[in-house]
């Protein structure tokens, strides 16, 4: 998961695109980068860190030109800790092209390989988005065999790059001299829309990107599509795959997203609602309304789900956390000792709303359990009498191979346990998991329908972190364990040092 923007301008889009990563900056943490074109060169910025902390003024005056792309990452595969993973990635031929990808390549290993030996392209970092910069750059050539570049010779790379790859990819590139290249994975998993405004085309992450620096949102791209939009910004679109079907990330509704995006139309907020009155429906099941005095959210996902729960059971919601909001989301930091660290740095109680009460925490999920048992602890040490938790998504079982950063069974705390074993780990007095069927059926109510009632283009979910099913059709036992050795390498020892007490490295602007 990460977050990435383009944009084709009448004017300077270094300030836009600047905002547009603000705007996505719950998508990555780790790092950031921004890249701009100006004629047919190429001006790069990237450091690790948050935006605002990656981008000081002179920065931001060294990234001239009317078209560029920037990314905040959140690292799944390489080295969290390498500057060189930080995006943009460039290559010189043909052309020159700079791109940036949200998603995860489960057969990169193969592809690197088959770069070198069939392809002669050299990858210099374990990052699997430079693998997929240089298959991109191999089929430009070989669509154009150095001939002008067309919109159609770009639709041709891209239906050979769909044929290469597997696994989940939104990605957009820059062609030096030519324009901005947009295109999205044959399951739709990672999404990617546009939109624009009197000078400028935007394609990003999510549509509060669009809404927030004042563009127009115009629709999302279809899976398997591809958009060139060229530096007149007139667009051209094609579908590139044979076999396209919309099976969005379910967990960018449940988690990932803001509520106030709307993905694959979808409205994410309506999603976690809906969330929240199937949720409501379990709880009953498992505690009487009349044994939970309060219901309190574990902010910021679980909100719309704790407000509606508690509306349809009569319960009153009341906030007994506060978040300090200069501190990174836990599921995002790598390394347990960090994420344990954390979270007593991240929230703090509000001790009357737990005093002498039975409370029901919701959560929007609960992955590896261990900010779960340091939220139920805070909450008996501030005198709640039961603590009770609910979690609007249902257990986290199974490995994501498609850019989520949960990829050993051995760090889920559902996996290969029941219910209640989980719940004597969390340390609560009773669990209540959202259903799996429940889960999408909530979250499809919130698709937009056709005249018969049916939601339109969407052909289901990638719900395999929950029910072990992996849409690509390609994904064995093995491949997991292949993809887990590719993880982000992490230090769990005590001496882990948090990237929140860090400066951010020094990185000069680039002319590339």
């Amino acid at each position: 998961m990460c977050g990435i923007v383009g944009v084709v301008s009448n004017g300077p889009v270094n300030q836009l695109i600047y905002d547009a990563l603000l705007l996505l900056q719950h998508r990555g943490q780790d790092a950031a980068g921004i890249v701009t074109q100006q004629e047919r060169k190429f001006f790069m910025h990237k450091a690790k860190g948050m935006v605002r902390d990656v981008f000081r003024t002179r920065d931001m005056r060294a990234l001239p030109g009317h078209s560029g792309l920037g990314q905040v990452r959140y690292p799944t595969a390489g080295n969290a800790y390498s500057e060189e993973e930080a995006q943009p990635f460039y290559v010189n031929a043909p052309y020159g092209i700079v791109l940036v990808h949200n998603g995860n390549l489960t057969n990169a290993q193969a592809l690197k390989t088959e770069l070198f030996v069939t392809d002669h392209r050299h990858i210099n970092t374990e990052s699997d988005s430079e693998v997929l910069l240089n298959v991109v750059a191999h089929e430009l050539e070989r669509a154009t065999r150095g001939l002008t570049l067309k919109p159609e010779d770009v639709f041709t790379a891209v239906r050979a790059v769909h044929q290469r790859i597997k696994g989940s990819y939104a990605v957009i590139a820059v062609i030096a001299g030519h324009g901005l290249l947009a295109f999205r994975d044959p399951h739709g998993i990672r999404p990617l829309c546009f939109g624009r405004n009197a000078e400028t085309v935007m394609v990003a992450s999510e549509s509060v990107t669009l809404e927030g620096t004042g563009h127009q949102f115009e629709r999302n791209l279809l899976p398997g599509e591809a958009v060139f939009i060229d530096l007149d910004g007139k667009v051209h679109a094609q579908q590139c795959a044979e076999q396209a079907q919309l099976n969005p990330c379910i967990f960018e509704f449940v988690y990932l997203a803001r509520p106030d995006s709307t993905m694959d139309g979808i409205s994410v907020y309506q999603a976690r609602l809906n969330l929240g009155e199937s949720l409501a429906k379990r709880v009953v099941s498992t505690v009487p309304p009349n044994e939970i005095d309060v219901v309190i959210p574990i902010p910021e996902s679980s909100r719309p789900s704790a407000t509606q729960l508690a509306h349809l059971l009569g319960i009153p919601y009341r906030e007994g956390f506060v978040k300090n909001r200069y501190v990174g989301r836990t599921f995002i930091m790598p390394g347990q000792a960090v994420r344990k660290k954390s979270v007593r740095q991240k929230l703090n109680v509000i001790g009357s709303e737990f005093k002498g009460r039975n409370v029901l925490l919701v959560d929007d999920s609960i992955v590896r359990g261990t900010t779960s048992r340091e939220i139920v602890q805070m909450a008996r040490d501030a005198g709640a009498r039961k603590v009770y938790m609910a979690s609007a998504a249902p257990p986290v079982r199974f490995p994501n191979v498609y850019g989520i950063d949960m990829p050993t069974k051995e760090e889920l705390v559902a996996h290969g346990r029941t219910v209640e074993e989980v719940r004597q780990i969390i340390g609560c007095d009773a669990l209540i998991y959202q259903d799996v069927d429940a889960m999408k059926r909530a979250v499809q109510a919130a698709a937009p329908r056709d005249p018969n009632g049916i939601a339109a283009a969407l052909n289901g979910f990638d719900a395999s972190c929950f029910d072990g099913i992996y849409v690509t059709g390609d994904i064995t036992s093995d491949d997991i364990v292949r993809l887990n050795e590719k993880r982000v390498g992490t230090n769990e020892s005590q001496d882990d040092t948090s990237r929140l007490t860090l400066p951010n490295a020094t990185v000069s602007t680039q002319e590339v």
